[in-house]
């Protein structure tokens, strides 16, 4: 079963990547999510 995450994890992604400038890797290092699950949450 996929794993469900909330809409303000959701925004806590796209925010660390697109104002503050995080790069994929360092956010999947820090929160344990694939790059698909942070491309998801950007689009």
């Amino acid at each position: 079963m996929p794993q469900r995450y909330e809409p303000e994890f959701k925004k806590k992604i796209v925010k660390l990547h697109l104002q503050d400038g995080r790069t994929y890797k360092s956010i999947t290092d820090e929160y344990g999510v694939s790059k698909v699950t942070i491309a998801k949450c950007l689009n």
